[in-house]
């Protein structure tokens, strides 16, 4: 699609008010959007679509968690220290420009001039390939190297500096409870394990879900939806035995093809997918597990399934630069649209950091517990407290303590164990208190014991969707132009994800045709199919252009000979083709092709009428 074809569509996604700028009559605020009543639906049929593809399909197990997210749950998960982009300022006009993203936006441009040195050409490719892993000093030398301004006014920046991306408010009157909106939506499903563990009856690998608002405070959203500072996303955490990470329906997608960009390929500049079988990714090892390598395959279907063109998708590994320090594989889900290719869905192995590091920060297990068959002598290193003095010592707090104690992992045991050794203490951080404990009070020895149950914490699989910004790539892959009159544009949305199905146009505005009006709408609200009327007093032509401007798929035509013999037209969006039957008939074609994705037109309208155009 050309430029001139994107301010076309975004043109005709506010005209036909899919979304507006929020707050507009009072200026706007950047990064922040209203989604209009097309919008809306074609929102709500893609989260319904996404909960029968994953949720339903699965058996997941839905949490709907709290926005407001407490300090201390936000600095443990690491956000707070971690969550954060680097930012440069010109000291000017104030102006704030976030650095990776200007540093994308100048070097892009270098390339498209002919006049940049051959030499510097390879070197620009190499940096915008692992822009995303880069440090704050990293970026500061590379925009001084390649003398990176101000875009507008040519100004030098000031300083990168460090921007925190989360919203931070107060909870209660006093304010004296931190918090954050949240900036994703995982957290409630890791700080609810037991809870959903217990109702899965104790047994993983099992999966848990949350579709929901999170909130990430942009330093300069641009690129319409893609970019904003409040946006829907849908992530999945599957629990997994981090010692078989097999899925037991991995041989429904085994012949799945994807195109993925590896990590080796990135590495050797390579920057065209290669497509393979999900089954052959994951027998070579370039995707690490099957429970990774089948949510891969389940997202690339869900995203066909949607309207996203085959052709302009694709995964992209992490570099090693790129991975969080926990992941142990990550690859990323990037469509390409107008803006080039947009990151939208994350696939992740987070091994065990979430529930490890909230267990130590709370002292609560969570933990899985595996009835073993055969018995099996464990030896390690084991810590004792002796009760009597720990208790007087702490009092109330003796409990907590001892809980988080209990959940040092061998490593700090050992560690630990030196440190009592070597000075005869150490001490701990427990929660914002540090603890000093000495040989008095603890114990770390070696134990040997006769283990009966398994007690492991699980892994974590991740699928993480950014809705927002799917729905942004759906108008941009379905948004068209009429072959033979550019002037008229459309939308090609797939029939399930169509906000409207269709439409009920009147030929005129004749008094005979609101009570045919009236029972057409009975019948399509009886079998739930979404429609909307057009009986406004303009030509029909303009009609079916308004609707192909809202993706609808059909548009029923009441005219005269209606009248005579209950009969209509029916039209068909793409193709612009047409057909006449009873009205009966026609509700009947739409349905079957509204209820079932895999009906065509050619077969469905067998019983009705051609019309020549």
């Amino acid at each position: 699609m050309s430029r001139v074809n994107r301010e076309k569509l975004e043109r005709t996604l506010k005209r036909r008010f899919f979304y507006t700028p929020s707050f507009e009559i009072y200026g706007g605020v950047s990064g922040l959007y209203d989604l209009g009543p097309p919008g809306c639906q074609l929102q709500n049929n893609l989260i319904q679509l996404w909960r029968e593809h994953f949720i339903m399909e699965e058996n997941m197990l839905q949490v709907d968690g709290s926005m407001l997210t407490p300090y201390d749950v936000l600095k443990t998960s690491g956000h707070v220290d971690k969550f954060t982009d680097w930012m440069c300022q010109n000291s000017k006009t104030g102006e704030y420009y976030r650095a990776d993203h200007l540093i994308e936006q100048t070097l892009k441009k270098r390339l498209l001039d002919k006049n940049t040195d051959p030499h510097d050409v390879k070197n620009i490719e190499n940096i915008l390939v692992t822009l995303d892993g880069f440090t704050g000093s990293e970026l500061n030398r590379i925009m001084q190297k390649y003398r990176i301004h101000d875009p507008v006014t040519n100004d030098v920046l000031g300083p990168l500096a460090a921007f925190n991306l989360m919203f931070q408010t107060k909870i209660g009157a006093s304010g004296q409870l931190k918090a954050f909106l949240r900036p994703e939506t995982a957290q409630g499903q890791f700080l609810n394990f037991n809870k959903l563990l217990d109702i899965n009856q104790g047994r993983i690998p099992f999966a848990s879900a949350s579709i929901g608002k999170s909130f990430r405070n942009e330093i300069s959203p641009r690129s319409g939806l893609l970019r904003v500072r409040e946006f829907l996303m849908a992530e999945i955490e599957h629990f997994v035995d981090p010692l078989n990470k097999s899925h037991e329906k991995f041989n429904q997608v085994l012949d799945e093809e994807i195109p993925l960009l590896s990590r080796r390929s990135q590495e050797s500049d390579e920057s065209i997918p290669v497509r393979m079988t999900i089954g052959e990714a994951v027998k070579s090892g370039v995707v690490e597990n099957e429970t990774l390598g089948y949510f891969m395959a389940r997202v690339h279907k869900f995203l066909l399934k949607v309207g996203i063109n085959r052709n302009k998708f694709r995964f992209r590994q992490h570099l090693s630069n790129e991975m969080a320090h926990y992941a142990t594989d990550c690859w990323d889900g990037e469509i390409l649209t107008t803006y080039g290719w947009i990151e939208c869905i994350g696939c992740a192995d987070r091994a065990a950091f979430d529930l490890t590091v909230h267990s130590k920060k709370t002292g609560r297990s969570l933990t899985v517990k595996q009835k073993l068959d055969t018995p099996k002598e464990r030896t390690e290193w084991a810590l004792e407290v002796n009760k009597k003095l720990f208790g007087s010592k702490f009092k109330q707090k003796a409990k907590v303590i001892e809980s988080i104690l209990s959940n040092f992992s061998q490593d700090e045991l050992i560690s630990k164990h030196e440190e009592l050794n070597k000075s005869g203490k150490f001490s701990c951080q427990i929660n914002d208190e540090v603890v000093e404990l000495d040989k008095s009070l603890i114990t770390i020895k070696m134990k040997s014991t006769l283990q009966h149950v398994r007690e492991y914490i699980p892994n974590v699989i991740e699928p993480s969707f950014g809705l927002g910004r799917i729905i942004y790539c759906i108008f941009d892959h379905c948004f068209q132009v009429r072959a033979d009159n550019e002037a008229r544009t459309f939308f090609s949305f797939p029939l399930q994800i169509a906000p409207i199905k269709v439409c009920i146009a009147t030929i005129s505005n004749n008094s005979n045709f609101p009570s045919i009006v009236k029972k057409i709408s009975q019948i399509l609200r009886k079998k739930e199919i979404y429609f909307k009327t057009d009986d406004s007093n303009t030509s029909i032509g303009k009609k079916y252009a308004r609707n192909d401007e809202l993706g609808a798929p059909f548009v029923i035509t009441i005219d005269f000979e209606t009248m005579k013999d209950d009969s209509v037209t029916l039209r068909e969006r793409n193709s612009m083709k047409q057909v006449r039957g009873s009205i009966d008939d026609v509700i009947s074609v739409i349905d079957r092709m509204t209820h079932n994705p895999e009906a065509k037109w050619e077969n469905s309208t067998l019983q009705l009428s051609p019309i020549k155009i």
